[in-house]
């Protein structure tokens, strides 16, 4: 019977390039867009905004447009050059560039400030003498006409004159806003009467002293767009109510026959055990909670990537979770399962103790040194092979001997074999303790003819253990990471602070790890598999003097198991 080879259907579109693709049929948009990715640089990127930008940039690379990196610049009490450079650092270690297109919000505050004034003469903007208190008070509820400002129907002429003085900073900070004039009834709390600018006599990174009044986001961010020619300006779902007020703000600055930019929102995702405001990153840096933004426990890129993480891994998680229309929370054990993937085709395995206890093989040739021939990575056959070195004194993790041992424990214990890792099988003998009671060295015998290769190797043992060599072992700190919270969804309990579900054991740090000399040249942003623990990292901070690796991720795969 003949079998029918399955056909390799092609992908289904998501809903962002159905409308792209709808988009394009039409003449105005030349067959081509320009997306653009626009983040604040009030901290660091997470691993939320690399979703956005793997859509931005990945929508315009698979329809031929491009991409602007633009920095929402409008609020320079709380923006730093900092967030910039390590925003642009984050983009380019994800694998995608603007290729020089780069801009700011504050490129284009004399425009917006000539619209501004377009506006007020329209009579669809007024100052306001209130406090932003009470102008948030009298905006009511979405079932309350909210309350209209005594200032509202000031004549455009009084408007201008006071828009002017704003600018030329006679007034404090706070003393007036300038608002749009739309709808104080309308149900969409954005429409009512929103603030356009502020007074804030604060020095801007870029503009230095020139401003002291500040566009807010929802004003200068589609204008913005639309000064660059954007064709697409995709959001996360939290701006959808924002929409009408974008489409209002473009109607008043529009010139017909130009393009068009238009707003569509695509699902935020939750990550389950973690928190993803910049906000509540930002409390945790403050409160030492973490050792700053690239902590390792931290959602962030820069984080992601000091503990181990790959470019690739965190591109095939976004592409696994996909574009959806609906927010939803995702197991961070899908993302562990990405970089055990992506390090598993590509991780040298290696040999590390964490925890080290010596063990010596009694009958092994006083001073002799031998050299085992092991693969560096099973699954990639270009990978070659390696020498590690054997004595007679070597360490071995500590929870692999046990002096009472459990039914079925088929590590090692008293009388009992295992095969050391492409060396011998060796039969412990003989233990010796502390005055604690601590195991301090294990002594074994070994049995020449089960040399790795040689043809009593077959000689079946149920157990198998790496090592290091005593006197050829590097020493090294290795920190093991933890979820940093105890709680699913700390930021989901109500009147609960989210700060007290930090979990204090989230890290531990192991200072007299025991690792083969190869790792002597182990190289920054590379993943190592230690045979039997985990994949590792060397850690940003390390040095030749004081070796430090991360752990990124275990060996157990808990996403596959229960998706399988």
């Amino acid at each position: 019977m003949e079998v029918e080879e399955p056909k390799n259907e092609p992908k289904s579109l998501n809903f962002l390039e159905q409308i792209i693709e709808e988009d394009l049929k039409k003449p105005e948009y030349h067959n081509t867009i320009l997306t653009r990715f626009p983040p604040e640089p009030n901290g660091y990127l997470h691993i939320g905004h690399a979703k956005a930008i793997c859509i931005d940039f990945g929508l315009a690379a698979k329809y031929n447009g491009k991409t602007n990196l633009r920095f929402d610049d409008t609020n320079p009490s709380k923006e730093e050059e900092e967030y910039v450079n390590a925003i642009k650092e984050d983009i380019k270690w994800l694998g995608f560039d603007w290729n020089g297109r780069e801009f700011y919000a504050s490129d284009y505050f004399d425009q917006l400030y000539i619209w501004a004034e377009k506006l007020i003469l329209d009579g669809k903007a007024y100052v306001d003498d209130q406090s932003a208190d009470v102008i948030s008070q009298q905006r009511q509820n979405p079932t309350v006409s909210g309350i209209e400002s005594p200032f509202r129907n000031r004549t455009p002429e009084e408007n201008l004159d006071l828009f002017r003085r704003m600018k030329a900073g006679e007034f404090k900070d706070g003393e007036k806003v300038l608002r749009a004039k739309i709808d104080m009834a309308s149900p969409n709390m954005h429409m009512r009467d929103p603030i356009m600018y502020r007074i804030m006599h604060v020095r801007h990174n870029r503009t230095g002293d020139k401003w002291c009044i500040y566009p807010m986001y929802d004003w200068a961010h589609g204008q913005s767009d639309y000064i660059e020619g954007i064709t697409h300006s995709l959001c996360t779902l939290e701006f959808e109510v924002h929409r009408p007020l974008y489409d209002w703000f473009l109607d008043q600055v529009y010139t017909p026959g130009t393009i068009r930019n238009k707003q569509r929102e695509f699902a935020r995702f939750n990550l389950s055990y973690t928190v993803m405001s910049k906000r509540k990153l930002l409390e945790l840096v403050n409160g030492k909670y973490v050792d700053g933004w690239d902590d390792p426990r931290m959602p962030t890129i820069s984080g992601l990537r000091r503990r181990g993480y790959t470019p690739e891994s965190i591109r095939n998680f976004e592409d696994k979770i996909g574009v959806a229309k609906r927010e939803n929370v995702i197991e961070i054990e899908l993302l562990e399962h990405m970089i055990r993937e992506d390090l598993n085709k590509k991780a040298r395995r290696v040999m590390g103790v964490i925890d080290p206890v010596k063990l010596v093989i009694d009958n092994y040739p006083e001073g002799q040194t031998e050299y085992f021939m092991t693969d560096n990575n099973p699954e990639d056959p270009e990978a070659g092979q390696r020498e590690v070195p054997f004595t007679k004194e070597l360490y071995i993790e500590r929870d692999d001997f046990r002096e009472d041992p459990p039914a079925k424990f088929f590590r090692l214990a008293l009388n009992q074999e295992v095969r050391l890792k492409s060396a011998y099988i060796i039969k412990c003998t003989s233990f010796d303790k502390n005055e604690n009671g601590e195991v301090t060295t294990i002594h074994c015998e070994y049995d020449p003819a089960t040399r790795s290769g040689a043809p009593m190797s077959n000689k079946k043992v149920k157990g198998t253990l790496h090592w290091v060599s005593a006197i050829h072992a590097i020493d090294a700190e290795v920190r093991i990471y933890d979820r940093l919270f105890n709680d699913p969804d700390p930021a989901g309990h109500k009147d609960i602070d989210f700060l007290s579900f930090v979990n204090a054991d989230s890290i531990t740090v192991k200072s007299h790890c025991k690792l083969e000399p190869s790792l002597a040249k182990a190289q920054k942003g590379v993943g190592y598999q230690f045979q039997r623990i985990g994949y590792f990292c060397l850690d940003k901070y390390s040095t030749e003097e004081h070796l430090i690796f991360n752990k990124t991720v275990g060996l157990k795969d808990t996403w596959m198991k229960q998706n399988n």
